[in-house]
């Protein structure tokens, strides 16, 4: 077993940047990949970055690869995910999810997930 717990959330306003980090515990010598997902309320579950757990290898969505980005802290098995010039349509639950299938953007590829941070962007 994995376990995720996310933190970092919060209220800002449009232009801001906020750190989410996604803490990861357990079995985490079989992960190949960790994503953070999103979900606006009465949206359906996006994809936002993911990245491979050794080769550190990205892959970000395209309606954020200009002002976010996802990296990992070896040496606390944290995975993070910087969002910069944040705007009121990335306000969401923001999720971190983990899986052994290698990187992709659908959330199937990814057994584990947390629990979760709230992201309220203001304009």
């Amino acid at each position: 077993q994995v376990q995720l717990v996310e933190s970092g959330g919060g209220l800002v306003q449009a232009g801001d940047s906020l750190r989410l980090s996604c803490a990861t515990s357990g079995h985490i010598f079989a992960l190949n990949a960790v994503g953070w997902f999103r979900q606006a309320q009465g949206k359906e579950r996006e994809f936002v970055a993911a990245i491979t757990w050794v080769t550190l290898n990205i892959v970000l969505a395209d309606s954020v690869k200009d002002r976010f980005t996802i990296y990992k802290d070896n040496a606390k098995n944290i995975v993070y995910l910087q969002m910069n010039s944040l705007k009121p349509e990335d306000t969401a639950d923001y999720y971190c999810a983990a899986g052994v299938r290698g990187l992709g953007e659908d959330a199937s590829r990814y057994r584990y997930w947390g629990q979760g941070t709230q992201v309220t962007v203001s304009s």
